[in-house]
């Protein structure tokens, strides 16, 4: 048992019987009353986002997980499998695990999250930047690139993003994974 002193960002907890990861937290300690933490947590089962309050020094169950490197090899309707980079072996898991499966791109590195007490996948992390070619878009027309405006594009997972009007057919992009959007392109 730890307390509300150790939470930090990434730190894997219990929660009314889910593992959750904080993603944001904040020591608060009012001038009137007693200090709490006010954090963010993300549901490693569901995904589901949750705003919560822990008053100061409030007990919480850390549940420990371990990392590991893993390489995307294909998907189909059993779910997405995955090869350790180091055993070699074979491992799948469930489309519901995966955030923004549709960025994944066949011999992909990406962490696998395993619960230390079971050995069980709690979730799939990608990368925070991954570069991907641009397969079908729009041509940009010449000289209009003053505004913001920007275009769909379809990326060589099949995934579609929006980009800035000079982007063209063939143009890698840099993107970024949590949000899925476009950050830059890619010299070659």
């Amino acid at each position: 048992m730890a307390n509300t002193s150790e939470i930090k960002n990434g730190l894997c907890i219990t929660y009314n019987n889910d593992v959750f990861s904080v993603v944001e937290f904040q020591h608060v300690k009012p001038g009137k009353g007693a200090a709490f933490v006010r954090t963010k947590m993300k549901s490693l089962t569901t995904g589901k986002v949750l705003d919560n309050t822990f008053p100061a020094g409030h007990k919480i169950d850390i549940v420990r997980v371990e990392r590991k490197k893993y390489q995307f090899l294909y998907s189909d309707d059993m779910g997405f499998h995955f090869m350790d980079e180091e055993t070699y072996e074979q491992t799948s898991l469930e489309v519901k695990l995966i955030e923004n499966a549709q960025l994944l791109k066949e011999g992909a590195v990406v962490d696998i999250l395993f619960n230390t007490a079971d050995d069980t996948p709690l979730t799939m992390e990608l990368p925070q930047y991954i570069n991907l070619k641009i397969t079908y878009t729009e041509p940009g027309l010449k000289g209009d690139t003053a505004t913001n405006a920007q275009k769909p594009a379809t990326l060589e997972t099949g995934a579609e993003i929006r980009v800035p009007l000079f982007i063209n057919e063939g143009d890698m992009v840099k993107i970024d994974t949590r949000s899925c959007s476009y950050v830059e392109r890619v010299k070659k």
